[in-house]
């Protein structure tokens, strides 16, 4: 069984915002050492925080590659306060990525968003010529989600970038026809991968860490 390393960091924002990151390295083989996985957390209004991602980017560390989780701002301890609608935090996504690149000197980004994370790590993907690509769990289509989160939708769909999208069959935010009819107008290379049954906070859960860090992985090796 391989380890992982966890160190933590503040990485600051172009206005000014401190974000606490950590970072899960792989202790053994490393499948990829130019590639990051940054990981984007839930709403942070309704509880949303790194913490929730810990068993995915342990996970992926377990498989080899570097992942990299970080509060977004007015969470745990990282500065600033959280906005509405989520676009105050894409800053923050882009700080992070860029400090990846820079500091830990991992040139190629997978960025992972989370619920409504999905939206706003969709907003950075075109503002971060690092990113290679994108996976969204559980993104927020629907009628009253987009009342928040819709503005960030076409930055994601127009992206040329290769996308995932995995989705529970019984999201309470989309339907799977919300889900195919909003991908149906994307650009690029866009996969879904459903999973029967299974609610938007079911799948948040840490039952289902498995088989996002598995999903996670095959997306990687197929970029």
């Amino acid at each position: 069984m391989s380890n992982f390393t966890l160190e933590s960091f503040t990485v600051e924002t172009n206005d000014g915002v401190k974000l606490r990151t950590r970072v899960f390295k792989p202790g053994g083989d490393v499948k990829d050492d130019n590639l990051a996985i940054v990981l984007v957390h839930p709403y942070s209004i309704l509880g949303g925080s790194q913490g929730l991602l810990k068993g995915i980017a342990s996970g992926l560390a377990l498989n080899g590659y570097t992942a990299v989780t970080f509060d977004m701002r007015g969470v745990g301890r990282s500065s600033g306060r959280p906005s509405l609608t989520g676009f105050a935090e894409v800053k923050d996504v882009v700080a992070v990525c860029k400090w990846v690149s820079q500091s830990l000197s991992l040139h190629r980004v997978l960025l992972v968003g989370s619920s409504a994370g999905a939206p706003i790590a969709g907003s950075a993907v075109d503002q971060i010529e690092q990113v290679i690509g994108y996976v969204s769990i559980g993104y927020p289509f629907g009628m009253t989600a987009s009342i928040l989160f819709g503005r960030h939708n076409k930055a994601i769909l127009q992206s040329p970038k290769p996308k995932l999208f995995i989705m529970g069959t019984q999201d309470g935010f989309t339907s799977v026809k919300q889900l195919k009819n909003k991908l149906n107008s994307a650009a690029g290379r866009v996969e879904t991968h459903l999973i029967d049954g299974i609610g938007h906070f079911q799948m948040e859960g840490p039952g289902y860490d498995a088989q996002m860090v598995d999903l996670i992985v095959k997306f990687i090796a197929s970029l």
